[in-house]
């Protein structure tokens, strides 16, 4: 299986760089640079005009080694990559018609909030109800570390999911503020997924090697996309991307039976979100004081000296631990010991 999952990783690596070689140029064309947020930091405003929707080129070094590298999965009739692929797409489509009203309009606003709820929403719903229908899904939740299930009824499980697909999906797009943060923080996501796809495919009796294609085609994309996306950023993955990124996070942890798995994995995810809250409703209630320079916190860090290429090394060394510890809480999962 490691041979498998190392032709994903290079596979999907080669074509998001042969396709970003030539997307971006197609971007400039179009004239599809970001529009900065005038509240942002002020340094920037430089970044303005940068070409955006470049998402685009990972996602393409995915689909294709999920379509092509895939091949014997499908016809085995194990559909597992091709759901994720297809939820993280919808996702992604909801990112493409929001960069879309934004490079139309010329500003920093796309689609309202709760156009994007409602069909984020849908979209999970979507998901859950595809795994449950092919079976890889159980309203069982598993807790890492402690190795223990407890079953929820399904409507409260549906409920659940939906609150975390969301929220995580979210979750990462907040993260993608400065250049390469999303992209790097994501990847040890993704490569941990790969191994704990491996090695229960060895351990515990069943298949999980789509969803490690999947994975390794993930990690393989992000690490493509960050040759154009590391700073100074020469191309940035948008709404398209990021959204597509966190439905791809999302959709794997559940692919996987292991939700809850997002909690350690997606610490700098969550750290972000929370800042974010905490500054607005700080905020509201003192009438005007802030707790942070300016959220989320990569913006507060910003602000107190910390350089882009410094944020993205902390940051992306932090998620690369996590991986690592949450590889080790879910090795006894199906009780036998997985070798780290």
């Amino acid at each position: 299986m490691m041979i498998d999952l190392i032709w994903a990783f290079v596979g999907s690596f080669l074509v998001t760089v042969i396709v970003g070689i030539s997307l971006i140029p197609a971007l400039r064309r179009m004239k599809a640079g970001q529009t900065i947020r005038e509240d942002g930091p002020t340094w920037h405003m430089s970044k303005q005009g940068t070409p955006t929707m470049g998402g685009l080129m990972f996602i393409a070094g995915i689909t294709f080694m999920c379509v092509i590298g895939g091949i014997g999965f499908t016809s085995q009739g194990d559909w597992r990559h091709i759901i994720i692929l297809v939820f993280s797409l919808m996702f992604g489509l909801i990112g493409f018609l929001d960069d879309y009203e934004k490079v139309k309009k010329k500003r920093n606003l796309g689609l309202t909030a709760l156009q994007k709820l409602a069909l984020q929403v849908a979209a999970a719903a979507v998901l859950v109800l595809l795994l449950r229908l092919e079976g890889h899904l159980s309203s069982r939740v598993y807790v890492p570390f402690l190795d223990v299930t407890f079953d929820l009824p399904y409507p409260v499980y549906m409920a659940l999911a939906i609150f975390i697909i969301v929220g995580c999906v979210n979750a990462v797009n907040i993260t993608d503020g400065i250049d390469g943060l999303a992209a790097g923080v994501s990847t040890p996501v993704a490569l941990c997924y790969a191994a704990v796809a491996a090695v229960w495919t060895v351990h515990s009796g069943a298949d999980y090697s789509s969803v490690g294609l999947f994975s390794a085609a993930m990690a393989g994309g992000l690490v493509g996309f960050l040759i154009f996306n590391f700073y100074p950023a020469r191309v940035f993955m948008g709404d398209t991307g990021s959204l597509f990124l966190g439905g791809a996070i999302c959709a794997t942890a559940f692919a996987l039976d292991m939700p809850l798995a997002l909690v350690p994995l997606g610490i700098v995810y969550i750290t972000e979100t929370l800042s974010d809250i905490i500054q607005v409703t700080y905020f509201k209630l003192t009438h005007g004081k802030r707790i942070f320079k300016m959220a989320p916190i990569h913006h507060h860090l910003e602000m107190s000296g910390w350089g882009e290429r410094r944020i993205f090394a902390v940051f992306t060394a932090v998620s690369a631990a996590m991986a690592v510890l949450t590889y080790f809480a879910v090795r006894y999962r199906f009780g036998a010991m997985i070798p780290g």
